[in-house]
């Protein structure tokens, strides 16, 4: 594993973090408590030192408790992010009021119970607050800062203008949304920013939601439960328009003498980027923090862009709801 600073002024951490979404059943399908916690503690002794949960993976805080009752000892050993501010109601709409600052601090001492620990080193808005100016919430979170409950602040899918305004207030340590080879998007303007800005991204689903880790295949390979059923890119054409790219990636990792799921990290890697694939399998968690090491010619990166370039995958990021509560304004 290799670390390295995480924006211009955060800490230090993994070159590539452990996305802990998956240790609480239900978004994915199920993964029993011994599953999850050895596939965390792979993850730990693998190296990776930025760990990124929410509050609401598992629907009740599962995947906090998890890492607070696993860490113990090697709490300081680690870069803890979470997240507040993603709850939706039964349609899937993002609840409003959710980035007051009363609900910040709410939020955020709930999350520290559940991780047994006393601060948080990166506290992330999971989702632009459209009832809350994102000045009030960051300047909860800048409280927050000085009292020594958070260290850094992050925000998750917002728009360039949502992050200049969040910045002149605080300056923000992280930007995480969605990237990798079959979501591009924000190569045109957010990447950018965030390089002007000294802001790292954090690439979350960096694996094509499985795709480009091998998971998916078709339909059959979804649990009746897991949230990808209802995604455009998982389901029929689009889904086998999708495997089709993935297996031209294979091939094209296999040349290299890696997997498609290293060959993807290593090339957002090579973008600057911090990804955070998540897995229920401790194999999985082992062979993704190889990915940091691998020395490979700009070549690869390069044949994979043609492979895969921006727009290649069918379907969109996510369902009308899905969409509507990331700030694209």
């Amino acid at each position: 594993m290799r670390y390295r600073t995480l924006g211009k002024h955060g800490p230090r951490s993994s070159v590539v973090g452990f996305g802990a979404m998956t240790l609480a059943p239900g978004t994915y399908g199920s993964v029993t408590e011994s599953e999850a916690e050895e596939t965390f503690l792979a993850a730990l002794d693998a190296g990776y030192t930025l760990i990124d949960t929410a509050d609401i993976y598992g629907g009740d805080g599962a995947s906090e408790r998890l890492i607070g009752r696993v860490l113990g000892a090697r709490r300081d050993d680690v870069v803890l992010a979470t997240k507040f501010g993603g709850n939706q109601d039964e349609r899937g709409v993002l609840i409003p009021g959710l980035g007051r600052p009363d609900h910040v601090r709410r939020a955020l001492d709930a999350s520290l119970s559940r991780l047994r620990t006393d601060r948080v080193d990166l506290y992330y808005l999971h989702r632009l607050d459209p009832t809350t100016p994102v000045e009030d919430t960051v300047g909860a979170l800048a409280e927050l800062v000085g009292a020594g409950k958070i260290r850094h602040i992050g925000l998750s899918e917002v728009s360039t203008r949502t992050l200049r305004r969040a910045h002149a207030v605080h300056p923000v340590t992280a930007l995480q949304t969605e990237y990798s080879p079959f979501n591009r998007g924000p190569e045109k303007e957010i990447i950018p920013v965030c390089e002007e800005l000294g802001v790292a991204f954090v690439a979350y689903s960096p694996l094509g939601r499985g795709i480009l880790g091998g998971t998916v295949r078709g339909d059959a390979d979804l649990e009746g439960s897991d949230w990808r059923r209802g995604n455009p890119r998982f389901q029929g054409d689009n889904l086998a328009r999708n495997v089709s790219l993935a297996d031209s990636v294979a091939t094209l990792a296999a040349g290299h003498g890696v997997t498609t799921a290293q060959l993807a990290l290593a090339w957002l890697l090579h973008r600057g980027t911090f990804p955070i694939p998540g897995t229920r399998r401790a194999a999985n968690a082992r062979a993704n923090a190889t990915a940091a090491d691998l020395d490979l010619d700009a070549s690869a990166f390069e044949r994979l862009e043609e492979l895969v370039p921006p727009g290649a995958a069918a379907g969109e990021q996510g369902n009308a709801s899905y969409m509507a509560n990331i700030d694209t304004a």
